[in-house]
């Protein structure tokens, strides 16, 4: 006859204001009832996605850990998980026996024994199994099911409590998740500029921000695209709930889904622990997909259905979770080139660039130039100690006359280079450390020098020659138009690229293309040509 040993049990409800892991609760569920029930094998399973899986064992080979039972293959597990309470099997019963030379002790097949087991419910749903074997045939003959009832009943308790554990740990994790992108995106954006371009540019942002429209950021690389997402964010209705950023092109394509939209434990290897994704993280909020262009084609057709229905699907879950969340996306490429060429999905680029708004490059920012490079400057004296970082006129004009193929960034680290060089070779005390062109990564092209062009009307035909091709003519257009304007004003470069309707970096490289030196205080304001 077997008696219930008391003591386990209540050390089994003392456990649960222990701190435990929940393997350590699993653990400590299975050795009370092997203590309380005297038999060879105890396993606690739980079910996931139509197997059991082991999570504690006692008296069984360890390799059964690593096994998942396939209910429509084991009966006896199934009549388990369908019987109304303990369902205990006769020793003669004819049903295969899941753990048939699993048994310590019990090498061969199991044709006689005790076997009984109960599903087990947690929360008023069927979470799992308990299963007690004994290679003895009558070892559970005097066990009263009431008792085991109570056990499972204190079994189901242990779990709701690992598992609530979890959810306090899994919910502190996503506040402080959410917590650490709301502190990213408290800072007010700084987009320092008032060039026409960054002018139109601010409109637009204040335009789209009220609304939930997706945005598409276009734009070369380093010219900002971050700064206008959360320009956007932070004039939005959402701009107290989290800005989630994902860099697409950093992530490889076996990871994509899961940072995306999550994964449950034990979807693939290493999956240790559910993980929410970042589309669960911006619920209620923003998600910026920064690189977009550069998910593979399997993920993009999972990504528009996320962003058609707003519903996504954890990897290895069955289950849909509805999420409300604003998409801005940014891409350094022809996302319509791509396209044609079929490496980027036709209906994914229209659900992204309901609203397109293209970043200008820094060449096409006029003076915006020179007022980044003051900004940057009074960061880096701060940040290295010095006393005071000043431009001298020739750096200026170098940085104002620069293509910048790197735009913003490439601005920023060129003059956090330049700004150390200068401190080495002035002295990190100097009252002022000025950056000279020696001190740039530029290339100085040579200045031309010649006399004055004379002061002549406009021809409107053969400007050069009648052998002159249509680019030579072109030119000679060119240069006398822009000559006569600037004599018009005076030889203030900035009013004539005003009058001429053109950005002055973009002015300046023209003269020099066509031989016209920039007008100087020693030359009294008058431009010379070759």
């Amino acid at each position: 006859m077997t008696r219930m040993n008391i003591l386990p049990f209540i050390d089994l409800i003392e456990d649960l204001n222990r701190e435990l892991t929940p393997a350590q609760r699993h653990q400590r569920v299975v050795e009370a009832i092997h203590a309380a029930i005297p038999c060879d094998a105890v396993a606690l399973l739980q079910l996931e996605r139509g197997s059991l899986r082991p999570m504690a064992v006692i008296g069984l080979h360890h390799e059964a850990l690593g096994r998942r039972f396939d209910i429509e293959q084991h009966p006896r597990l199934s009549n388990i998980l369908t019987g109304d309470g303990p369902v205990r099997f006769p020793a003669d019963c004819d049903l295969p026996d899941p753990y048939d030379g699993l048994v310590e002790g019990g090498e061969e097949a199991l044709h006689v024994h005790d076997c009984l087991g109960c599903a087990v419910y947690v929360g008023g749903e069927l979470w799992g199994a308990l299963t007690l074997d004994a290679l003895t045939p009558d070892r559970f003959d005097g066990l009263k099911l009431t008792e085991l009832r109570a056990y499972v009943a204190a079994t189901s308790a242990a779990i709701l409590t690992s598992q609530t554990i979890d959810a306090l740990r899994e919910r502190a994790a996503h506040t402080s998740e959410v917590a650490r992108h709301l502190i990213a995106a408290a800072a007010p954006p700084e987009m320092i500029g008032d060039s026409i371009a960054m002018r139109a540019l601010q409109r637009e942002i204040h335009t789209v921000a009220p609304s939930d429209l997706s945005v598409l950021i276009t734009g070369e690389t380093g010219v900002g695209k971050d700064l206008v997402a959360r320009g956007i964010h932070r004039h939005s209705k959402r701009a107290d709930e989290a800005l989630v950023q994902v860099n697409c092109a950093a992530l490889p394509e076996s990871v994509v889904e899961s940072e995306l939209f999550g994964h449950v434990r034990g979807a693939f290897t290493g999956a240790l622990r559910d993980r929410i994704g970042h589309f669960e993280l911006a619920d209620r909020g923003t998600l910026y997909l920064d690189e977009v262009g550069e998910l593979p084609l399997s993920i993009q057709a999972k990504l528009l259905r996320a962003l058609q229905n707003g519903e996504i699907q954890a990897v290895g879950s069955d289950r849909v979770k509805s999420v409300d969340v604003r998409i801005i996306a940014a891409t350094n490429r022809d996302l319509q080139r791509e396209v044609a060429a079929g490496r980027f999905r036709d209906d994914l680029y229209h659900r992204l660039s309901v609203y397109p708004l293209s970043v200008p490059p820094l060449r096409e920012r006029g003076r915006d130039i020179e007022t980044l490079a003051g900004h940057f400057l009074e960061r880096l004296q701060h940040k290295l100690g010095y006393h005071r970082l000043r431009l001298d006129r020739e750096a200026t004009t170098l940085l104002r006359d620069y293509d910048w193929p790197g735009n913003v960034r490439e601005l920023e680290h060129m003059l956090a280079r330049s700004a150390l060089k200068a401190a080495s070779e002035q002295g990190r005390d100097a009252g002022i450390i000025s950056v000279a062109p020696r001190h740039l990564d530029i290339p100085q092209a040579p200045r031309a020098e010649s006399p004055e062009i004379p002061d002549e009307p406009i021809v409107e035909t053969a400007f050069a020659g009648k052998e002159a091709g249509l680019r030579e003519q072109v030119d000679a257009f060119q240069r006398q138009l822009i000559t006569r304007q600037l004599r018009a004003c005076d030889g203030n470069l900035a009013a004539t690229a005003r009058a001429l309707r053109v950005d002055r970096s973009n002015l300046a490289r023209t003269l020099r293309r066509l031989g016209i030196a920039e007008p100087t205080p020693e030359r009294g304001g008058q431009a010379v040509v070759n």
